[in-house]
């Protein structure tokens, strides 16, 4: 009877995941509360840990986004990304995806390569290059980027009191685990996808796309222009100020006895993030009313959101029947601790956030007695998202790639996204896990 009472409130909660999914924006975090709501009150669930530390986190992370995002410093870093990339257009497949990468590190979101995609793709079409490659592998790169930024919601989950960070760990240890194993599985994706699909004018939707006017080879590579050489000062000045709060955070992060006593890694990233959108706006000479208005303060808010919503559900679930899940996965976890990491990659497709699926599982780990550097290895695989085709940059990448080598196949599920997701995952976990046998 407890068993079936337990698969029935699992039911509900996957069943809201899923509509909330569906949905999209804040459907999962308010489909998440309705969840919250009928295990309580219709199961008689105590409710479990609200993920409050994670949301101010995130909120004090976007905010200083926001606002270098509102004084233009974030279009000017796409700026200086263009013009690095056309100066290397033979090695687009490499740099394309490491720059995203290293605006979705420095920026603590994946939506930052929006603005570089279309450059990307313009770049390999011009040098005859299958845009497929480096675009499937920079939507992934971006992924990576937000599990190796210090300034993402995904990391201030994993360093909250409520997760790693009340097991020991800190910022430092997880970027220096993250950092390099997510560069390792980018070049070797990169090499890979050097290899696949047919050359650009030997590919049948490209030359039928010529053949019917759609795509003017010889335009398209006249028109490719550098960036503009020109900036505005207050956007440097702002992306400094930025760069300096990013850096204080690191620094904290790698230096615990740097922080006063008593203040957690947590609060140090609130107060530093917060108080550098204020340095941010007065460099960039931005009014404040500014800052709440781009692209970058909504996806945030989105996330806050979702975050709320479904990762109550998932903790007042999982605290309710905390024994009998012990119990059924103690067993296989003590034997293969791996297979959380799998179960982490089909939570991830589920929720589409890396922050929701790590307060949503995360708990569970530590509570089954996984070794929190093991965890730490297996943080790459909260990216399990791109496994299907429904992702913003996914979609993204599909319409802006105008060649249409970077495509979905008849089933779905085989997409010019998978293969370098699976590499990538499969590498940096993997090399996640040599570094920390070397720091054990």
């Amino acid at each position: 009877m407890a068993t079936a009472l337990i698969l029935i409130e699992l039911f509900v909660v996957l069943v809201f995941i899923f509509i909330g999914a569906r949905v999209g924006g804040v459907g999962l975090g308010i489909y998440g509360m309705l969840g919250t709501f009928i295990l309580v009150y219709g199961f008689g669930l105590a409710p479990g840990k609200a993920p409050i530390d994670v949301m101010l986190i995130i909120i004090a992370v976007i905010t200083a986004s926001a606002a270098l995002q509102a004084t233009g410093g974030l279009e000017y870093l796409v700026g200086r990304a263009a013009l690095f990339l056309r100066r290397h257009p033979d090695r687009i497949t490499y740099y394309g995806p490491l720059c995203c990468f290293a605006f979705c590190v420095f920026a603590g979101t994946a939506h930052t390569c929006y603005s570089l995609l279309p450059i990307i793709s313009e770049i390999a079409q011009a040098n005859k290059t299958r845009p497929e490659r480096p675009m499937s592998l920079s939507v992934i790169a971006a992924s990576l980027g937000i599990t190796s930024s210090p300034v993402s919601a995904a990391m201030a989950a994993m360093i909250s009191s409520d997760m790693l960070g009340g097991q020991g760990i800190e910022l430092g240890t997880i970027l220096m685990v993250c950092l390099p194993a997510s560069l390792v599985s980018i070049l070797v994706a990169a090499f890979i996808e050097n290899h696949i699909g047919k050359e650009l004018i030997d590919d049948p939707e490209y030359q039928r796309r010529v053949h019917e006017g759609l795509i003017d080879p010889v335009a398209d590579t006249n028109n490719l222009k550098e960036a503009e050489t020109e900036h505005n000062p207050r956007a440097v000045r702002a992306v400094l100020a930025f760069f300096l709060g990013v850096a204080l955070v690191v620094l904290f992060g790698f230096v615990p006895a740097l922080r006063p006593e008593g203040v957690t890694m947590s609060e140090t990233i609130e107060m530093v993030m917060m108080s550098d959108a204020i340095l941010i706006l007065l460099v960039g000479k931005t009014s404040v009313k500014e800052l709440p208005k781009g692209n970058i303060f909504m996806a945030g808010m989105n996330a806050v959101i979702a975050i709320f919503g479904v990762a109550w559900m998932g903790s007042t679930f999982y605290t309710g029947n905390a024994e009998a899940i012990n119990h059924a996965l103690s067993g296989m976890v003590s034997t293969a601790p791996m297979l959380f990491a799998v179960a982490l990659f089909l939570m991830s497709i589920m929720l589409f956030s890396q922050a929701a699926t790590v307060t949503t599982l995360y708990p569970v780990g530590i509570a089954l007695g996984i070794s929190p550097l093991l965890l730490v290895a297996m943080f790459p695989a909260v990216n399990g998202y791109f496994f299907l085709p429904n992702y913003p940059t996914e979609v993204a990448a599909l319409e802006f790639d105008r060649t249409g080598t970077t495509h979905v196949g008849k089933y779905v599920i085989n997409h010019s996204f998978q293969l370098p997701g699976f590499v990538t995952t499969f590498v940096s976990i993997g090399v996640g896990y040599l570094i920390t046998l070397l720091m054990r």
